[in-house]
Parts: structure tokens; C-alpha cells; sequence
């Protein structure tokens, strides 16, 4: 009922505008009610009204918008007899009705996100028997004992569950490779991970060859185990003990669904996060999508599997014979599958597990890469438009997961307008600056309203037109592989926990460098122009400052392929633990407050009788009786010691396998401090504060880049592991609206 009445809301509102803007009215007409307009957004916004308003928000915006549509088509398009400026002027005007449309699109999306109660209680006796898959290829040996040791230690019924490892990258067909070295290897790991499965109580399984990449490695262990329902967890993806405790109970709840979807949580930062400095001020960029789209998806039926942190029902998965492998996003395709079936789908807002992201700009945009191509795929193989068997919201809903990843032609389009015109002369926008102000800036600053009143606790001012930017220099050429040959991509894994001691240039920085002086020199040559050509002087003006607010994300994305040095590599939250620690015969009580695989930091909650010494050897135990361990210490020795503040001690632990059960424990008993620590970073910040931010980037970025670039600092990778495979134009604010993350 609420979605029809929802669907019927929007139709009415959209006739009614549309005979709205078509009125022939003068600019300063529109000018007039776009500043009404922005005034009650802005008495909606002060209030933070809710409910009803949401709708009357939306709709008021979408008058000025819409207006701004009319007038592009109406009024700015080149004449068709001058095929030199209508050409490029015609495309420009199509990226921005995609803008529009795709605008469209995403606030039927998320115009009424529903939030999912908690699952119900299961009595053990009631529980259904659940097999846990955790996939692995060239994962190192201490993130997979992390997550391994986790997922065993989750709060469940012991006989009801079992923790597998999809080791691909010991298949037979490796460890039988007539390369001796690739054979060696694959035997080595295979051992290996045999004993740590071993170790920590977990099942070892493999395949004959590795065939279909992750959805055939998932496929080869569905059909070899038998629960009632299958959980998923990347290899780097820790879950919290009460994981199950949190899902499973939906699954009882409605015998037609198939997927209950948790959020990805990243416990270290990406590139961009970690070269700008933001980590844990500004929202991750994944939260948008895992904090506002999914919820917005869950109300149409169409949230979709998210390839980990996820539990499935293995009777929906046999019914379309496994997970699909036709494209390389196994994970959105095996639930549009399902969702055309008539299979249900919920996703729980909640952080239950933690991994890590790329920490370098290639590994970066190799991960971007393959959700880019696989979603193209969906599009090109399986259009959601004419799927059987989906309801029109979802069919809107994975068009709209499908289509956004078409931003970098886009994100071209307005890259490149402002420098035609400026150096070209070619005239692609046809109008006076009065319209300008009327229109288009009016324009922007609704959009911009827009997108701070549906996300900004979750993204700041201009950070998704850096991540567009950043990611399609790279993603063009991607896109055009796919359509091309929609068949052709394979699945690439997605190198993590790689850290550097060193500030370094990221190898893919050229493009970038390029892009920046060109826009430096188009800005140059527009001043220069407006200054002796003043018959043309407010076009050259419109150019310009489109062209400098090109040149501020520009200069801003220099930051980012600045590789800053960091020697943290792996899983580190914070925790909060109660512990004590046995020197010999001194015992130390206090509280880890920071943990990894290899250190925490302990806060002694007293003074210790005698003077505790650098590299001093100890044991630490948990202080919480409920803990089932078997291993109940861990050995230890003091790395450093802090003489100021909280007074901590750095402990190093001494970890065999058979101790990640006590560090999984520590570090995964409980993630509400991690939990807090995500609220507390969403804080919105006004437009006012985000721009000076960017320009603040865009002015130290470029010198910062220049200045290691001239010192020819190495980058010295330390302890790599591998864990796996917008616009400055006047749709700038759009751009932010549309952002999302797909799928991990």
C-alpha cells in the first residue's frame, strides 16, 4: 500500500510540474520562484522535518530542477546549421539529461528508506544448520586466521554450523601444474592452509580447477555441503561473534527470502581517505550507499547481495543453480536472478563484521574496474528492463545500480566543455549571464540542498565528484572493453594490506598531471580572452568558472595519487576489552583499547610495582568469563611504552594459529566501539566549510605532489599481503546525488 501510494504520489507531482515549467515565463519570473523555492527548502532543512516533508521537500526541488531541464532544451542548444559547435554541444546537453535522468531515478529510489527491525530470537533447538564459505585465493596466511578464527567462534548452536575455506588458490589443477614453481607454491599454501584449518577447527576444501573465478569457487562447495542456509565472508572480512544471532532470525520470518544483507565496514582507510587525511573525521565513501541507498532498495524489494557480511538461503541458490557467473558481479546478478523469481531480500543496517579496502590507487581502481564492468554487464545481459518477473520499482532499482556506473562519460563531457569553447571557441552553450544566474545557479544550489537534506551525514560537499574524477580517468577505457565484448571480462583480484614505508607518486598519476596543467593553461587563456574580447565576455566568464571548478577537483585529485607512507597493514579496530597481563610475577589489569592481528594497545587502570621494560616477555589473558576458548593466554612482549598521556603499553603478540581464537576474541567479541566510532564521524558539514576544504586540497595538493614527485622518494612496499582479486559543470550538485558504492 505505502508503495503505491508512494508511486502515486510522484506521478501526480510530476504532471503537475511538468505543466509548471513549460509556462512562458521571463527569467526573472523563474528567478523569483526558485528563490521562494530555496527558502522553504531551507525552513525544511533548519527544522530537519521528516515524514510528509521528505515528499515536499523532493518535490519542490524538483520544480527547479526541471525548470532547468526545460530551459537547456529549450533555449541553450546550438543552432543545427553550425555543426562545429552543435556537435559537441548536443552531447554535452545529452550527459546532462542523464544527469537528470539518473537524478530522477535516485530519488525514486531512496524517497522512503524503511529501517528493518531486529531478527527475532531462535531457540538453539529451532536454530537451521548454516554452512559459512569463506572464499580465498592468494590471501595472506594471517588475515585468513583472523577471519577464520571469527567466524568459528560466532555465537551458535556448535552442531549447527560449519566454517569452510574455498581455497582457489590450492586447486588440483595448480598443485598439479606442469610449471614447477606455480605447483610448488600451490602445494606449499595448500599444506599450510590445511594446518591452520586444522588449528582453528575450520574445513579445508578445494576444486579441480578454478573455473568462473568466486562463483564457481562458491558453487563447487554448495554442492558439496548441505545447510539450510549459507553465509558468505570475504577472506578479509572479520565477523563479529553475534553475527548469526543478528540474521538468522529473519530467515523465520518470511519463507521467501533469500538474502539478509549486512554493511561492509572498512577498518582501514582507501586511497583517498588515507592520502587526503580524512580517515575517521569524514564519512567512508561506502556509507552513503550502505547507510542510505540499501535501505532506500529495501523498500522496493531490490536491496541485493553484496558478495560478503551476507546470509542466503540455499533453497533460493539451487532453484537457479547456484550463484550466477555470467558476469563478474556475481553477487547483484545472482540476486536479480532470484529477485525475478519472486524470492524477498532485507538488509540490516548494522556494521557485523570488518575487512579492509585497497590501500593503493591501482589496486583502487583495479577494484572499481571490475564492479564498473560487471554492472555494465548486467545492463548489456541481462537489461533489469526486461527481465521477467521483476516489479517496475525493481526494475527502476537495478537500472539505476546499473546505469551510474556510466558517470565517467559524463564526468568527460564536463571536463572537456569548458576547454572546447575556451580554446576552440566553440560555442556548445548558448546563453546570457543573466539566464545563467536565473537557471543554472539556481540550479546548483537546489541540487546541492538536495543531496546535503538525503546524505549529508554521509557525504561531505564535493567528495563524491572526487571520487568520480579519480575513478574515471581510468574507468572510460574499461566500459568501452565491455561494450564492445560483453563477454570478455574476467575476474581480477583486488590487492589489500599493502602498506608503504615512504611518500611516493602513484604509478597511474600521469593522466592526472596531464588533465591539471591543461585546465591550468585553459584557465589562463579564458582570463586572457575575457579581457580582450568583451563581446563575448559573459559566455567567457560562465566558461571560466566552470573550467576553474574543474581545475579545484583537479588539483585535489593530486592529493590522492600522493601515496602516503603507513606502515599498518591488516585489520586494526578500535576494542575495548578488559585483560590482564602476567610479567613473571607482576600482574597487569587494564583495558586493550586498539588491536590487530599482531598489537594491541593496553591502558594499565593502575600503577605497576616495579618498572615494566621494552621488549619484556609476558602472557595475557581475557578478562571475561564467558569467553569458550580453549587457548585461554597469549603470549606477549612489550614494544614501546608511552610516557605521557594515557600512559599505554604497546603489546606485540607473539601469535601462533592456534592463538587467533583468543586475538578473534579480543578483537571481534563485540564491534559497538566501532559502531559508535562510525556515528561519530557523521557530522554534516555545511557547503560552506566542505568548499574551502576542496579548495584548501586543490591549492596544498599540487604543490605537495610536486615537492615529493622532485624528491624521488621510493615507495617501498613493506609486508604486502593480497587478499583478493560529476561534475563541475551545471550539474555538479547532481553528480553528488547519484554516487553510490556497488557491491564489494
Amino acid at each position: 500500500m505505502v508503495k503505491a501510494l508512494t508511486f502515486g504520489f510522484w506521478f501526480c507531482v510530476a504532471l503537475l510540474m511538468l505543466l509548471l515549467v513549460a509556462q512562458p515565463v521571463g527569467h526573472s519570473t523563474r528567478l523569483s520562484l526558485s528563490l521562494l523555492v530555496i527558502a522553504i527548502l531551507a525552513v525544511i532543512m533548519l527544522f530537519r522535518l521528516g515524514g510528509v516533508w521528505r515528499h515536499v521537500f523532493l518535490a519542490l526541488a524538483s520544480i527547479v530542477i526541471l525548470q532547468y531541464a526545460y530551459w537547456r532544451t529549450t533555449s541553450t542548444i546550438p543552432p543545427v546549421d553550425d555543426l562545429y559547435s552543435f556537435v559537441p554541444g548536443i552531447l554535452l546537453y545529452a550527459a546532462e539529461m542523464f544527469c537528470i535522468l539518473m537524478l530522477a531515478i535516485s530519488l525514486f529510489v531512496i524517497a522512503d528508506p524503511i529501517e528493518q527491525p531486529p531478527a527475532p530470537e531462535i531457540d538453539d533447538a529451532d536454530c537451521p544448520t548454516i554452512d559459512v564459505f569463506v572464499p580465498s585465493y592468494n590471501e595472506d596466511r594471517e588475515i585468513l586466521a583472523l577471519t577464520l578464527a571469527s567466524a568459528a567462534a560466532m555465537d551458535y548452536p556448535a552442531d549447527k554450523f560449519t566454517v569452510y575455506l574455498l581455497d582457489d588458490g590450492g586447486t588440483d589443477a595448480k598443485r598439479l601444474s606442469s610449471d614447477p614453481d606455480t605447483a610448488a607454491k600451490a602445494n606449499a599454501r595448500a599444506a599450510d592452509l590445511m594446518s591452520l584449518c586444522s588449528d582453528l577447527g575450520v574445513v579445508y576444501l578445494t576444486r579441480a580447477e578454478n573455473l568462473h573465478a568466486k562463483a564457481g569457487n562458491l558453487n563447487a562447495a554448495l554442492w558439496r555441503t548441505t545447510g539450510e542456509l549459507v553465509v558468505v565472508f570475504d577472506a578479509d572480512h572479520a565477523p563479529e561473534r553475534s553475527f548469526l544471532r543478528q540474521t538468522v532470525g529473519h530467515f523465520l520470518t518470511d519463507p521467501k527470502l533469500f538474502l539478509v544483507q549486512t554493511p561492509h565496514f572498512f577498518s582501514n582507510p582507501d586511497p583517498i581517505e588515507r592520502n587526503l587525511g580524512t580517515f575517521g573525521k569524514m564519512p567512508s565513501e561506502n556509507e552513503m550507499f550502505y547507510g542510505k541507498i540499501q535501505k532506500g532498495l529495501d523498500r522496493w524489494n531490490a536491496s541485493f547481495f553484496c558478495g560478503s557480511a551476507a546470509v542466503l538461503r540455499r533453497e533460493a541458490l539451487e532453484e537457479v543453480g547456484g550463484f550466477s557467473g555470467i558476469t563478474i558481479t556475481e553477487d547483484c546478478e545472482t540476486a536479480l536472478e532470484l529477485h525475478s523469481r519472486g524470492w524477498n531480500s532485507r538488509y540490516i543496517d548494522k556494521p557485523l563484521i570488518s575487512g579492509l579496502q585497497p590501500e593503493t590507487l591501482a589496486s583502487f581502481i583495479g577494484q572499481r574496474s571490475r564492479w564498473c564492468q560487471g554492472m555494465v554487464q548486467i545492463l548489456l545481459l541481462k537489461n533489469p528492463l526486461f527481465k521477467r518477473g521483476l516489479s517496475f520499482p525493481q526494475r527502476v532499482s537495478y537500472l539505476s545500480s546499473a546505469l551510474f556506473w556510466f558517470f565517467p562519460f559524463v564526468r568527460a563531457a564536463f571536463l572537456i566543455a569548458p576547454i572546447l569553447f575556451v580554446l576552440f571557441n566553440m560555442k556548445i552553450f548558448v546563453a546570457s549571464f543573466e539566464d545563467f544566474i536565473a537557471y543554472t545557479v539556481m540550479y546548483i544550489i537546489v541540487a546541492e540542498m538536495v543531496r546535503t537534506y538525503l546524505y549529508g551525514n554521509v557525504r561531505w560537499p564535493w567528495v563524491s565528484e572526487l571520487y568520480e574524477y579519480v575513478q574515471s580517468v581510468y574507468l572510460i577505457k574499461a566500459i568501452v572493453s565491455v561494450i564492445l565484448k560483453p563477454k570478455s571480462p574476467t575476474f581480477k583480484v583486488t590487492a589489500k594490506g599493502v602498506s608503504q614505508k615512504h611518500d611516493s607518486i602513484s604509478e597511474l598519476a600521469l593522466p592526472y598531471v596531464v588533465i591539471f596543467a591543461v585546465l591550468a593553461i585553459t584557465l589562463f587563456v579564458a582570463a586572457y580572452r575575457y579581457n580582450t574580447e568583451p563581446e563575448i565576455s559573459s559566455l567567457l566568464l560562465i566558461a571560466g568558472i566552470w573550467n576553474w571548478m574543474n581545475l579545484v577537483i583537479a588539483g585535489a585529485a593530486l592529493g590522492v595519487v600522493t601515496e602516503r607512507g603507513q606502515d599498518v597493514a591488516g585489520v586494526e579496530l578500535p576494542v575495548r576489552a578488559s585483560v590482564e597481563v602476567e610479567f613473571g610475577e607482576t600482574v597487569l589489569k587494564g583495558a586493550i583499547i586498539n588491536a590487530s592481528a599482531r598489537v594491541g594497545r593496553l591502558v594499565p587502570v593502575e600503577a605497576t610495582t616495579r618498572q615494566l621494560r621494552k621488549g619484556e616477555y609476558g602472557r595475557l589473558r581475557l578478562l571475561d568469563p564467558s569467553a569458550n576458548m580453549l587457548i585461554t593466554s597469549l603470549p606477549v612482549h612489550i614494544g614501546a611504552i608511552s610516557g605521557t598521556g594515557d600512559n599505554s603499553i604497546e603489546l606485540k603478540f607473539e601469535a601462533e594459529a592456534h592463538h587467533f581464537p583468543i586475538i578473534a576474541e579480543l578483537m571481534f567479541r563485540d564491534l559497538s566501539v566501532v559502531r559508535n566510532q562510525r556515528e561519530l564521524r557523521r557530522k554534516p558539514k555545511s557547503l560552506i566549510a566542505g568548499s574551502i576544504r576542496f579548495i584548501r586540497w586543490a591549492v596544498t595538493c599540487p604543490l605537495s605532489a610536486l615537492s615529493i614527485a622532485l624528491s624521488g622518494t621510493p615507495n617501498q612496499p613493506v609486508g604486502e599481503r593480497k587478499t583478493k582479486s560529476v561534475s563541475t559543470s551545471p550539474v555538479v550538485a547532481t553528480a553528488a546525488l547519484r554516487h553510490r558504492e556497488i557491491g564489494e
